[in-house]
Protein backbone atom coordinates (compact mmCIF):
# COMPACT_ATOMS: atom_id res chain seq x y z
CA UNK A 1 0.00 0.00 0.00
CA UNK A 2 1.29 3.72 -0.67
CA UNK A 3 3.69 4.67 -3.32
CA UNK A 4 6.29 2.27 -4.75
CA UNK A 5 9.25 2.19 -7.63
CA UNK A 6 10.89 -0.73 -9.20
CA UNK A 7 12.56 -1.04 -12.67
CA UNK A 8 10.51 -3.55 -14.47
CA UNK A 9 13.38 -3.13 -17.52
CA UNK A 10 17.04 -1.19 -18.24
CA UNK A 11 16.41 2.69 -18.40
CA UNK A 12 12.76 2.33 -17.27
CA UNK A 13 11.06 3.11 -13.87
CA UNK A 14 7.41 2.37 -12.89
CA UNK A 15 6.09 4.31 -10.12
CA UNK A 16 2.92 2.54 -8.95
CA UNK A 17 0.15 3.81 -6.71
CA UNK A 18 -1.89 1.85 -4.06
CA UNK A 19 -4.40 3.55 -1.81
CA UNK A 20 -7.30 1.48 -1.51
CA UNK A 21 -9.97 0.82 -1.95
CA UNK A 22 -10.28 3.49 -4.45
CA UNK A 23 -6.60 5.23 -5.28
CA UNK A 24 -8.39 8.26 -3.33
CA UNK A 25 -5.09 9.83 -2.45
CA UNK A 26 -4.13 11.02 1.40
CA UNK A 27 -2.15 14.68 1.30
CA UNK A 28 1.36 12.20 2.52
CA UNK A 29 0.38 10.40 -0.52
CA UNK A 30 0.39 13.09 -2.80
CA UNK A 31 3.72 14.06 -1.67
CA UNK A 32 5.12 10.54 -1.93
CA UNK A 33 4.17 10.46 -5.33
CA UNK A 34 5.85 13.50 -6.49
CA UNK A 35 9.11 12.48 -4.78
CA UNK A 36 9.20 9.70 -6.33
CA UNK A 37 8.28 10.37 -9.92
CA UNK A 38 10.75 13.70 -9.18
CA UNK A 39 13.55 10.70 -8.18
CA UNK A 40 13.17 8.79 -10.81
CA UNK A 41 13.38 11.41 -13.70
CA UNK A 42 16.81 12.80 -11.75
CA UNK A 43 18.60 9.34 -12.21
CA UNK A 44 20.63 9.62 -15.58
CA UNK A 45 19.75 5.76 -16.16
CA UNK A 46 16.48 6.24 -16.77
CA UNK A 47 15.18 7.14 -20.00
CA UNK A 48 11.13 6.88 -18.91
CA UNK A 49 8.72 6.51 -16.21
CA UNK A 50 5.65 4.30 -16.28
CA UNK A 51 2.94 5.55 -13.73
CA UNK A 52 0.81 3.33 -12.97
CA UNK A 53 -1.76 2.30 -9.82
CA UNK A 54 -3.03 -1.27 -8.20
CA UNK A 55 -6.73 -1.70 -8.28
CA UNK A 56 -10.07 -1.23 -9.97
CA UNK A 57 -9.62 2.09 -10.88
CA UNK A 58 -6.58 4.50 -11.72
CA UNK A 59 -7.21 7.44 -9.19
CA UNK A 60 -10.14 8.62 -7.79
CA UNK A 61 -8.67 12.16 -6.67
CA UNK A 62 -8.17 13.48 -2.97
CA UNK A 63 -9.07 11.63 -0.38
CA UNK A 64 -12.23 13.72 0.79
CA UNK A 65 -13.03 11.82 3.99
CA UNK A 66 -9.59 13.24 5.42
CA UNK A 67 -10.33 17.29 4.03
CA UNK A 68 -13.55 16.61 6.30
CA UNK A 69 -12.22 15.45 9.25
CA UNK A 70 -8.91 17.89 9.25
CA UNK A 71 -10.22 21.06 7.58
CA UNK A 72 -8.53 23.61 7.00
CA UNK A 73 -5.24 21.78 6.89
CA UNK A 74 -6.06 19.01 5.13
CA UNK A 75 -7.21 21.01 2.22
CA UNK A 76 -4.25 23.38 2.20
CA UNK A 77 -2.05 20.00 2.32
CA UNK A 78 -4.08 18.33 -0.67
CA UNK A 79 -3.54 21.61 -2.93
CA UNK A 80 0.57 21.57 -2.63
CA UNK A 81 -0.06 18.18 -2.90
CA UNK A 82 -2.19 17.45 -5.90
CA UNK A 83 0.62 20.81 -7.17
CA UNK A 84 3.37 19.13 -6.46
CA UNK A 85 2.29 15.80 -8.10
CA UNK A 86 0.83 17.15 -11.16
CA UNK A 87 4.15 19.31 -11.41
CA UNK A 88 6.77 16.66 -11.22
CA UNK A 89 4.97 14.60 -13.67
CA UNK A 90 4.67 17.56 -16.14
CA UNK A 91 8.77 18.53 -14.96
CA UNK A 92 9.91 14.99 -14.94
CA UNK A 93 13.26 15.21 -16.83
CA UNK A 94 12.57 11.80 -18.82
CA UNK A 95 8.93 11.05 -20.81
CA UNK A 96 5.90 9.67 -18.40
CA UNK A 97 3.85 7.21 -19.36
CA UNK A 98 0.67 6.59 -18.12
CA UNK A 99 -1.30 3.34 -17.62
CA UNK A 100 -4.69 4.11 -16.94
CA UNK A 101 -7.72 1.16 -15.80
CA UNK A 102 -11.12 1.98 -15.11
CA UNK A 103 -12.13 5.46 -13.54
CA UNK A 104 -9.11 8.29 -13.56
CA UNK A 105 -11.09 11.24 -11.61
CA UNK A 106 -10.46 14.39 -10.17
CA UNK A 107 -6.62 14.48 -9.27
CA UNK A 108 -6.11 11.56 -11.83
CA UNK A 109 -7.00 13.77 -14.54
CA UNK A 110 -4.18 16.10 -12.87
CA UNK A 111 -1.68 13.46 -13.21
CA UNK A 112 -2.68 11.98 -17.40
CA UNK A 113 -2.93 15.49 -18.52
CA UNK A 114 0.65 16.17 -17.46
CA UNK A 115 1.77 13.07 -18.63
CA UNK A 116 3.53 12.00 -22.00
CA UNK A 117 2.03 9.67 -23.44
CA UNK A 118 -1.71 8.02 -22.06
CA UNK A 119 -2.04 4.18 -22.93
CA UNK A 120 -5.62 3.16 -21.44
CA UNK A 121 -7.42 0.39 -21.01
CA UNK A 122 -11.07 -0.30 -22.90
CA UNK A 123 -13.05 0.46 -19.18
CA UNK A 124 -11.00 3.66 -18.63
CA UNK A 125 -13.03 6.52 -17.98
CA UNK A 126 -11.92 10.29 -17.25
CA UNK A 127 -13.95 13.03 -15.66
CA UNK A 128 -14.07 16.02 -12.86
CA UNK A 129 -16.81 15.62 -10.51
CA UNK A 130 -15.26 18.69 -8.70
CA UNK A 131 -18.70 20.02 -8.98
CA UNK A 132 -20.71 17.31 -6.94
CA UNK A 133 -17.49 17.68 -4.38
CA UNK A 134 -17.02 20.91 -3.43
CA UNK A 135 -14.00 21.19 -4.82
CA UNK A 136 -12.76 22.59 -7.98
CA UNK A 137 -9.18 22.19 -10.32
CA UNK A 138 -7.76 20.15 -12.82
CA UNK A 139 -9.57 22.09 -15.70
CA UNK A 140 -6.02 23.08 -16.69
CA UNK A 141 -5.32 19.59 -17.67
CA UNK A 142 -8.68 18.28 -18.81
CA UNK A 143 -8.22 20.68 -21.15
CA UNK A 144 -5.26 19.20 -22.69
CA UNK A 145 -7.08 15.89 -23.38
CA UNK A 146 -10.41 17.34 -24.97
CA UNK A 147 -11.51 20.81 -26.95
CA UNK A 148 -12.62 23.96 -24.63
CA UNK A 149 -16.02 23.06 -25.33
CA UNK A 150 -16.24 20.07 -24.44
CA UNK A 151 -13.65 20.38 -21.15
CA UNK A 152 -16.70 22.79 -20.39
CA UNK A 153 -19.41 21.03 -20.75
CA UNK A 154 -18.07 17.98 -18.45
CA UNK A 155 -16.48 20.49 -16.04
CA UNK A 156 -19.84 22.06 -15.51
CA UNK A 157 -22.27 18.47 -15.97
CA UNK A 158 -19.59 16.60 -14.13
CA UNK A 159 -19.63 13.56 -16.66
CA UNK A 160 -17.12 11.31 -17.92
CA UNK A 161 -15.48 10.62 -21.27
CA UNK A 162 -14.47 7.05 -21.96
CA UNK A 163 -11.11 6.25 -23.06
CA UNK A 164 -12.30 5.35 -26.56
CA UNK A 165 -13.56 8.77 -26.65
CA UNK A 166 -10.02 10.56 -25.68
CA UNK A 167 -8.29 8.20 -28.24
CA UNK A 168 -10.27 9.81 -31.10
CA UNK A 169 -9.48 13.51 -29.63
CA UNK A 170 -5.63 11.50 -30.12
CA UNK A 171 -4.97 12.35 -26.39
CA UNK A 172 -4.94 8.89 -25.90
CA UNK A 173 -2.24 6.77 -27.69
CA UNK A 174 -3.72 3.27 -27.44
CA UNK A 175 -6.87 1.54 -25.79
CA UNK A 176 -6.45 -2.04 -24.94
CA UNK A 177 -8.09 -4.62 -22.86
CA UNK A 178 -7.51 -4.46 -19.26
CA UNK A 179 -5.85 -7.81 -18.96
CA UNK A 180 -3.02 -5.95 -21.42
CA UNK A 181 -2.85 -2.71 -20.17
CA UNK A 182 0.66 -3.25 -17.79
CA UNK A 183 2.21 -4.84 -20.69
CA UNK A 184 1.34 -2.41 -23.52
CA UNK A 185 2.22 0.95 -21.36
CA UNK A 186 5.92 -1.03 -21.15
CA UNK A 187 5.53 -1.86 -24.62
CA UNK A 188 5.03 2.11 -25.27
CA UNK A 189 8.06 2.54 -22.45
CA UNK A 190 10.39 0.69 -24.00
CA UNK A 191 10.15 2.59 -27.64
CA UNK A 192 10.66 5.46 -26.14
CA UNK A 193 14.13 4.56 -23.46
CA UNK A 194 15.33 3.20 -26.77
CA UNK A 195 16.50 6.49 -27.64
CA UNK A 196 19.39 8.41 -26.34
CA UNK A 197 18.87 9.72 -23.27
CA UNK A 198 20.60 12.53 -23.18
CA UNK A 199 18.93 13.75 -26.06
CA UNK A 200 15.36 12.69 -24.54
CA UNK A 201 16.00 14.49 -21.87
CA UNK A 202 16.79 17.59 -23.95
CA UNK A 203 13.55 17.09 -25.88
CA UNK A 204 11.62 16.78 -23.45
CA UNK A 205 12.52 20.02 -21.83
CA UNK A 206 12.50 21.51 -25.59
CA UNK A 207 8.57 20.44 -25.87
CA UNK A 208 7.95 21.28 -22.40
CA UNK A 209 9.15 25.36 -23.59
CA UNK A 210 6.91 25.49 -26.26
CA UNK A 211 3.35 24.27 -23.94
CA UNK A 212 0.97 27.58 -25.45
CA UNK A 213 0.02 27.25 -21.81
CA UNK A 214 1.57 27.38 -18.30
CA UNK A 215 0.09 24.44 -16.54
CA UNK A 216 1.59 25.43 -13.12
CA UNK A 217 0.36 29.08 -13.29
CA UNK A 218 -3.12 27.88 -14.82
CA UNK A 219 -3.40 25.29 -12.14
CA UNK A 220 -2.35 27.57 -9.10
CA UNK A 221 -5.10 29.82 -10.00
CA UNK A 222 -8.22 27.46 -10.13
CA UNK A 223 -6.65 26.30 -6.62
CA UNK A 224 -7.31 29.75 -5.79
CA UNK A 225 -11.02 29.51 -5.93
CA UNK A 226 -10.86 25.84 -4.52
CA UNK A 227 -9.78 27.53 -1.24
CA UNK A 228 -12.18 30.21 -1.62
CA UNK A 229 -15.75 27.91 -1.93
CA UNK A 230 -14.20 26.41 1.29
CA UNK A 231 -13.50 29.50 3.33
CA UNK A 232 -17.00 30.44 2.18
CA UNK A 233 -18.78 27.45 3.43
CA UNK A 234 -19.96 26.93 -0.10
CA UNK A 235 -17.61 23.59 -0.03
CA UNK A 236 -18.93 22.29 3.19
CA UNK A 237 -22.43 22.94 2.47
CA UNK A 238 -21.79 20.82 -1.04
CA UNK A 239 -19.62 18.00 0.56
CA UNK A 240 -22.49 17.43 3.17
CA UNK A 241 -24.65 16.10 0.88
CA UNK A 242 -22.38 14.56 -1.22
CA UNK A 243 -23.88 10.84 -2.00
CA UNK A 244 -27.33 11.53 -0.15
CA UNK A 245 -30.26 10.37 -2.24
CA UNK A 246 -31.83 13.88 -0.87
CA UNK A 247 -28.90 15.97 -1.61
Amino acid sequence: MGVSTSSPEKGIVLVGVDFPPVNALPVDGWFALADAVRAAGRDPAVRCVVLAAEGRGFNAGVDIKEIQARGPAALVGANRGCFAAFSAVYDCEVPVVAAVQGFCLGGGVGLVGNADVIVASEDATFGLPELDRGALGAATHLARLVPQHLMRALYFTSRTVTAAELHRHGSVWKVVPRDELAARALESAREIAAKDGELLRLAKAAINGIDPVDVRRSYRYEQGFTYEASVSGVADRVRDRFGREDG
